[in-house]
């Protein structure tokens, strides 16, 4: 039974400890394009989306790099070094699609939805819900 809202696969986000660094790497060696960045001061990150393949509304890469050592992302590099941190899925109605998976027994992190990458609403599947993995549920801005 498919949860209501999804409608695929977002990004995956992979936390790095240098996002200058890691965007180097990722453009030279898997030749993938920066299509966004941006500095999200209340989630502790600076992150940029890469598109991967040559469809523009198709799944990116998103990495994430630490804007403080206190920051959720600093302590996941701290905990498990660089690799990958989420997986997110594209929804058409964020609050919706929380609800939906609440009602199955699934904990969200935030009560209520917040900003995410572009403008976009988010919220997180606690880890503990979904086989420790942090999943992000996307509505991207343009759907609101």
């Amino acid at each position: 039974m498919n949860v209501p809202g999804i409608t695929g696969i977002d990004h995956v986000g992979i936390a790095v400890a240098d996002l200058d660094e890691a965007l180097e790497f990722y453009e030279q060696v898997f030749g993938l394009t920066c299509v966004h960045t941006e500095t999200n001061e209340a989630q502790g990150v600076r992150e940029a989306m890469l598109r991967v393949g040559d469809d523009p509304a198709g799944p990116r890469l998103q990495l994430l790099a630490p804007l403080t050592p206190d920051s959720p992302i600093a302590k996941f590099l701290g905990r498990r070094g660089p690799g990958i941190q989420q997986i997110a899925y594209a929804v058409s109605d964020v609050r919706a699609t929380a609800e939906a998976l609440a009602g199955r027994g699934v904990r969200m992190l935030y009560p209520e939805p917040r900003t995410g990458t572009a403008g976009s609403a988010v919220n997180f599947v606690h880890p503990k819900d979904a086989g420790g993995v942090l999943v992000e549920l996307v509505e991207p801005a343009s759907a609101r």
